[in-house]
């Protein structure tokens, strides 16, 4: 199963959600596609609100150009 390391691009503040670039989460996936399109991103969602505590979903983020996606293995 892959590892992908996603991790913020930019500094945003919407909806009351403060992003700051280099907010890095770890997702384990199931598939070899990049988890932020896959499954509607929930994976992604999930790290970010387990390590940060915060909605990327609701803050707009999740998507490819806001987040960087590598396979770490």
């Amino acid at each position: 199963m892959p590892i992908f390391q996603i991790t913020t691009k930019h500094r945003r503040n919407v909806n009351g959600i403060l992003i700051e670039p280099g907010m890095t989460v770890q997702v384990v996936s199931q598939s070899f596609s990049n988890p932020v399109v896959t499954n509607g991103g929930q994976p992604v969602v999930d790290a970010f609100m387990r390590v940060y505590g915060i909605d990327i979903k609701k803050a707009g983020v999740l998507n490819t150009a806001d987040l960087e996606v590598v396979k770490i293995g």
